[in-house]
């Protein structure tokens, strides 16, 4: 229980460190390619940990606002040409169509890509998830954050921020998908229980470094999501 509420607790600050940063980037408060406080220096300025202040560095590395210099320190990127991906709301059932065949074709090179170069901090965030999945599936729940969570620590975890970028711009269209892939879910006996073997695999192929296990794994994941929504039997209305 003090683990857990203590990773809550740091992901909050880190939240909170990353977007006040983010903010002040688009301002304009720092220039393009203008270096940032040192992590002492901004630990001191927002009274947070340095851990803290490392996550929040990486999620802004991630999203393409700043780039690291080894030995120099983090500095601001360009921002005219950082949103690339733009998608439009999602309105219909051939949204959410296209949203799943487009997991299908970065998702599971993303996992391979994890099994390879992840690192035990990686493998601790993926893990982190599942256990939040875990917890809501035996209490017979489904937690689209930790959902969500789970696929990104994956993206991050390959080492390629063009993975991580892509994830986090789909977000919102991702989460519809989950939220009504949850609520199929529980109106089966083993449903969710299943869906969790499902992301247990995956994890265990990036655990044991098996690159083409954890892109099947998570293929069949995605594709078995895809098939269970929108199926004849499962298809419902958004």
């Amino acid at each position: 229980m003090t683990l857990s509420n203590g990773l809550n607790v740091r992901r909050t600050l880190s939240d909170t460190v990353f977007e006040r940063i983010q903010k002040a980037i688009k301002s304009g408060a720092y220039g393009v390619d203008e270096r940032l406080p040192t992590e002492h220096a901004l630990a001191a300025e927002f009274q947070v940990s340095r851990p803290v202040i490392r996550d929040a560095l990486q999620r802004l590395r991630d999203q393409g606002l700043i780039y690291s210099r080894r030995g120099a320190g983090s500095f601001v990127r360009e921002q005219g040409i950082r949103e690339p991906l733009g998608f439009g709301q999602m309105e219909n059932l051939s949204d959410l169509q296209h949203c799943y065949d487009f997991r299908l074709t970065i998702e599971p090179e993303a996992a391979a890509m994890a099994a390879e170069r992840r690192t035990e901090e990686a493998l601790g965030k993926i893990r982190t998830a599942l256990s939040l999945l875990r917890d809501a599936t035996n209490r017979r729940a489904h937690r689209v954050d930790a959902d969500f969570m789970f696929h990104l620590s994956i993206a991050q975890a390959s080492a390629n921020p063009y993975f991580a970028t892509a994830m986090q711009a789909l977000e919102d269209h991702i989460a519809v998908g989950m939220r009504f892939h949850g609520l199929s879910l529980k109106s089966t006996n083993d449903g969710l229980e299943h869906v969790f073997v499902e992301h247990t695999a995956v994890y265990e192929a990036i655990s044991n470094r098996d690159a083409a296990r954890a892109r099947n794994q998570m293929r069949q994941h995605i594709a078995g999501s895809r098939d269970r929504l929108l199926s004849p039997r499962g298809t419902t209305a958004i």
